[in-house]
């Protein structure tokens, strides 16, 4: 397992079902975003996307062209509009308010864990990330659920329709503010959904180690070391939008930074 691995929760193999439409869906921010006087402007997206998005890719196309080389953003795959309506701020704290959470320090390699409720996270702790903050001081809602607890919520969701030979899949779910994230780390291959707010993703390959300090949170690398990265040594990236879903192939260095609070769920493949 690489550094920095977090527990999952352990799913049967999925059988490979057949690409769904997308559907409409819900527009909105699902309460998500607390705007008002003072609110912070969210984090920018970047200025050019670096990772092809593909709709209606069949697998055969996935698997000869990405599944084991480089990132593709999916869209259109699955039709998740009732997981999203499940997932609007006042649906889950009516449902899992009282529910305890186990959050994870925002850094590379060793994590302190806190465990509260559901709604105490949601209420006290769910704010725009402190550039300033260090990651070891940053708690983050990410992959520790209990998932007998939120099965009720994990049974509406379609992954991605796609699997790898071998591989077991992981469910990790998580809602974090505006400028949080997770700053380089690496492990297995895996499938990342934005459900509300925007996602944005620095990627390496793995033969490609980025310049980080592993306690330092993905806003300030993006503020302090980026704009130094001369052009040849910068990562691939992308703003994952509500609906689209990453994938990142095996060992693949990866950082995310959540330009809004985002409600987002991952499918890892072990």
């Amino acid at each position: 397992m690489a550094p920095g691995a977090r527990p999952l929760l352990l799913l049967a193999v999925w059988t490979l079902a057949a690409p769904v439409l997308r559907g409409a869906g819900d527009t909105g921010d699902g309460g998500w975003q607390r705007r008002g006087p003072g609110a912070p402007a969210a984090v920018a997206e970047e200025e050019r996307c670096a990772v092809e998005r593909r709709a209606d890719l069949s697998y055969a196309e996935f698997v000869q062209q990405y599944a084991f080389s480089r990132p593709v953003i999916l869209q259109r795959l699955t039709d998740n509009s009732r997981f999203r309506a499940l997932c609007s701020r006042e649906r889950l704290l009516a449902s899992f308010g009282d529910s305890v959470v186990r959050l994870s320090t925002a850094n590379t390699y060793s994590y302190r864990k806190v465990d509260l409720p559901f709604q105490d996270y949601v209420e006290h702790l769910l704010h725009p990330q402190d550039p300033s903050s260090l990651g070891n001081d940053t708690l983050y809602f990410f992959g520790d659920n209990d998932f007998s607890e939120w099965a009720s919520l994990f049974q509406h969701y379609s992954p991605p329709p796609f699997s790898l030979l071998g591989t077991t899949a992981a469910y990790s779910f998580g809602i974090a503010g505006a400028g949080s994230g997770v700053p380089f780390h690496w492990h297995g291959p895996g499938f990342s959904e934005v459900i509300y707010g925007r996602k944005r993703w620095f990627l390496y390959p793995p033969e490609k180690t980025p310049e980080f300090h592993p306690n330092k949170t993905t806003l300030a690398w993006l503020q302090d070391v980026y704009p130094t990265l001369a052009p040849s040594e910068r990562p691939l990236e992308c703003t994952v939008q509500a609906g689209e879903v990453l994938y990142f192939p095996d060992r693949w260095w990866h950082a995310t930074l959540n330009l809004d609070t985002s409600v987002f769920i991952s499918t890892f493949l072990g």
